[in-house]
């Protein structure tokens, strides 16, 4: 199970951290990541971490996003610094490891202009 939370309203150029703690047993080789979906757009990759150093960004965040993970492996932030109009979107956490294929509800981001 997991449940996202720390979204909000922010304007332009402004910061929130997202923060996703798994439930359940968690492995240190499992991948877990961001994900956002806009409307009428399909979801895309934010960021994933696999292990504690293993780190993937969308181009378009890189630099101004960072993703981290709690040393037990169950938690993941996603710090957002700089925000723009168009990061506006839902966001929903991500567990993958094998067979395994988690999501959250998703968090609303809204970043007005």
């Amino acid at each position: 199970h997991l449940e996202e939370s720390g979204g909000g309203l922010v304007q332009a150029g402004g910061s929130l951290k997202l923060t996703c703690p798994a439930s359940e047993g968690v492995s240190s080789l499992s991948t877990m990541g961001w994900y956002r979906q806009a409307p009428g757009k399909q979801r895309e990759l934010v960021a994933t971490v696999t292990g504690h150093t293993t780190k993937n960004y969308a181009d378009s965040v890189k630099g101004r996003f960072t993703i981290s993970r709690t040393t037990n492996w169950r938690t993941i932030f996603l710090q957002m610094n700089s925000l723009k109009p168009e990061d506006t979107a839902v966001y929903y956490c991500n567990y993958r490891r094998l067979s395994v294929d988690a999501w959250g509800q998703g968090t609303q981001v809204t970043v007005s202009s």
